[in-house]
């Protein structure tokens, strides 16, 4: 008996036609239908894909959407960006050649660190597997973690510093070189930990505990070693400590250590750097500058026809002093003593009326006193007014000699250096200007790239471990926006940007001008800057994939490139597929 099965739609009255399941056979050599089941209940879909199987006809294609399902898509491109650059710069093993869960998670946080900054909880989070919030943790195979593992690796990186840091001077610092150094200060969470203290705020937080730290770079900025201090150290205090390093653990055969005036000052370099034997590189306090004036040593006009000229001082003897006149700065404190005056007298002018007034005037020698002194050392021109102060006035005026003999030194500046520092390079005295602007950049470079705040640790190893892994993250940060600078808003023709005069402001090469201009580099790629190449970059996924249909197996694919990430990972010498297998 031959059956055959169909599929057929029967009109209902007044209600949409039935769809019925039937067969139809033959008996008796007549043709019977039999109805088997009613389908009116079924999608459209599912009728029609079951009427083409009863055809003999192929089902129907799944709409393309249907037939994958993406179950994770994790941000990837900034993590390879950052992670393969640290095993480029063979970051790893510089933490420790021995392979350990301990380094994949210093690692890890110094990663993050440079992609967010965050604390140890929020990174941890992100890591795990669970709750991840990039590819970075399963890149590493860190599997769970939590903070309490993150802390236990902050100790194990703090025990393994020195080795590190001596690593780090043996790639960085040659057998005769500048070596940078400067000090500043971070705010401090909390009041457990031994060394918080109130000191002298670096970073414009007042009032508040906080940690002061000295970091040496090499002459290009790249840090090499970092030290925290209690934060009520002065910054001559942290000098003694540097100089142990530079020539008992780093060995280092000739060095020059650059620092500004406030830190290399006559009493560090005569107790600390001299009996060491340290070449170095500072400047005049501005007393100092006025008694070589005063003496006949600098003579102003000396400027009259050159910027930068070299004398000597009794004074100083054995030194080599670096007069420096810059004009722009001559004209930018010009400028802001002025302001600074009117400000002033704008407030003395109050006074002044407070004391004439017919309504309650303001009496008494001793408060006319008192805020006459709290409005003049406010902004510091005390030195620059003459008043005049009774029992029922008040009266000043301007001392015009004071502003003339300071406006007279506006702009000048003398850098002092021992006799072999300034010939390091060929450079000669110019290397020495050079190198003490470089300490500034550096430091500008650092406070703003990867602040050091908050720090929320207790321990005084917990902290001193946080801040040495900061420095870690910078020295990444360091590397890649030194590669990536094409793409970035960064000058990358320094040699087209080089100044006539050491003195004069640094001006940008044409090429940067017209990338600032432009917002595009000569590719026609758009132009970034770092955070935003990396937010870039984070557009990239590891994309997790199951097909629709369970007999197929799960794979993982990452997002392609466009022209501008694929130009980022060339010029960073890494693949946008770092971890995929």
């Amino acid at each position: 008996m031959i059956v055959v099965m169909y599929v057929v739609k029967v009109p209902n009255r007044g209600s949409p036609p039935a769809i019925l399941l039937r067969e139809s056979y033959r008996q008796d050599g007549k043709v019977k239908n039999r109805t088997l089941a009613n389908l009116s209940a079924w999608p459209e879909a599912k009728v029609d894909a079951l009427t083409r199987v009863l055809k003999g006809q192929p089902p129907p294609a799944a709409p393309l959407e249907e037939a994958f399902e993406i179950t994770r898509s994790l941000p990837h491109g900034h993590v390879a960006a950052v992670l393969g650059t640290a095993r480029r710069l063979g970051l790893d093993e510089l933490i420790d050649p021995a392979p350990s869960r301990h380094r994949d998670l210093v690692v890890a946080m110094a990663v993050a660190q440079v992609i967010a900054p965050d604390s140890k909880l929020a990174i941890a989070r992100g890591l795990r597997e669970e709750t991840a919030a990039t590819s970075l943790g399963e890149v590493l195979a860190l599997g769970s973690c939590d903070e309490d593992d993150l802390y236990q690796a902050m100790d194990y990186l703090q025990v393994r510093q020195d080795t590190i840091q001596d690593g780090l001077a043996a790639r960085h610092l040659a057998g005769g070189t500048l070596v940078l150094y400067d000090v500043s200060s971070a705010a401090f969470e909390g009041r457990t930990c031994p060394l918080g203290a109130i000191g002298h705020p670096k970073d414009g937080v007042r009032g508040r505990l906080q940690i002061v730290y000295g970091l040496l770079t090499s002459p290009g900025g790249i840090p090499v070693a970092i030290e925290v201090f209690k934060g009520n150290t002065g910054d001559p205090k942290t000098v003694a400590s540097q100089v142990d390093k530079l020539k008992d653990r780093f060995g280092i055969t000739k060095v020059a250590l650059v620092g500004d005036r406030g830190m290399l000052t006559a009493a560090r370099l005569r107790e600390d750097v001299a009996p060491a034997h340290l070449d170095w590189i500072t400047a005049l306090r501005a007393p100092q500058v006025k008694a070589l004036v005063r003496d006949g040593d600098l003579q102003l006009t000396l400027f009259d026809v050159q910027d930068l000229a070299e004398i000597t001082s009794p004074d100083f003897p054995g030194e080599r002093l670096v007069a420096c006149k810059n004009p722009f700065l001559e004209a930018e404190r010009a400028r802001k003593r002025e302001s600074l005056l009117a400000a002033t007298e704008a407030d003395l002018e109050k006074i002044a009326a407070a004391c004439s007034r017919t309504r309650q005037p303001l009496r008494g020698t001793d408060k006319i006193a008192v805020r006459v002194d709290r409005v003049l050392s406010r902004r510091k021109v005390a030195k620059h007014f003459q008043a005049d102060i009774g029992e029922d006035r008040f009266s000043y005026h301007r001392d015009q000699d004071s502003i003339t003999a300071e406006a007279a030194l506006d702009g000048i500046y003398v850098l002092r250096t021992s006799v072999a520092a300034a010939d390091l390079d060929s450079t000669g005295v110019v290397s020495s200007y050079k190198a003490l602007a470089q300490v500034e950049r550096a430091f500008r470079a650092f406070n703003t790239d990867l602040d050091i705040r908050p720090i929320r640790h207790r321990t005084e190893d917990r902290v001193r471990a946080h801040v040495f892994l900061r420095m870690l993250s910078y020295y990444l940060s360091w590397h890649m926006q030194a590669r990536l600078a094409p793409l970035l808003f960064t000058d990358d023709d320094k040699p087209a940007a080089a100044r006539t005069s050491p003195v004069t402001p640094a001006a940008r090469s044409p090429r940067a001008l017209a990338k600032a201009a432009t917002k595009h580099t000569s590719g026609d790629l758009p132009v970034h800057s770092f955070s935003s190449l990396l937010t870039d970059l984070a557009t990239i996924c590891l994309n997790t994939i199951a097909p629709a249909d369970p007999a197929l197996p799960g794979f993982r694919i990452v997002t392609t490139p466009t022209a501008l990430q694929r130009q980022a990972f060339e010029v960073l010498g890494v693949s946008h597929r770092l971890g995929v297998t």
